[in-house]
């Protein structure tokens, strides 16, 4: 077919569509695309005393997130809830539901100096790095 369009047989202004639309008594749509499960981007930065993380969590109660540090994990659960429209939707790309990451940290941190905020979509999670994970330099003393 010319003009890059693919033969779609519920375009608007088919005769099919329009066909089925009188026969049925019902408007004739194509259901929505649909996503299954909820993937969070994550990317892990390494300070001179920490890991950060930063989770893309859009549209999300910051308060409604639960992390917990488990050994060198840190996990992520949450849940991002479906806006309530008048209407219907026409596209949708963005993903709802129960989420869980768990992300496998570089080394052993202490859960008690964790922070974390909330900007702008991003979660960032300070997590700090265990005394016995953290670089030290050792002097040498001549003999």
């Amino acid at each position: 077919m010319s003009g890059g369009r693919t033969f779609d047989p519920w375009f608007e202004g088919s005769p099919w569509r329009e066909f089925v639309e009188q026969f049925f008594g019902v408007p004739a749509h194509r259901p929505a695309p649909t996503v299954s499960g909820i993937g969070v981007p994550v990317d892990i930065a390494e300070l001179g005393d920490a890991y950060v993380v930063y989770a893309v969590i859009p549209g999300i109660d910051p308060t409604s997130v639960d992390l917990q540090v488990e050994d060198d994990r840190l996990v992520l659960r949450g849940e991002i809830e479906e806006p309530e429209i008048e209407g219907q939707w026409v596209s949708r790309e963005r993903r709802y539901g129960r989420f869980q990451r768990t992300v496998v940290l570089p080394g052993p941190v202490d859960p008690e100096g964790a922070e974390a905020r909330y900007e702008r979509g991003v979660l960032i999670v300070r997590l700090p790095k265990a005394s016995r994970a953290r670089a030290r330099r050792i002097p040498v003393r001549g003999g």
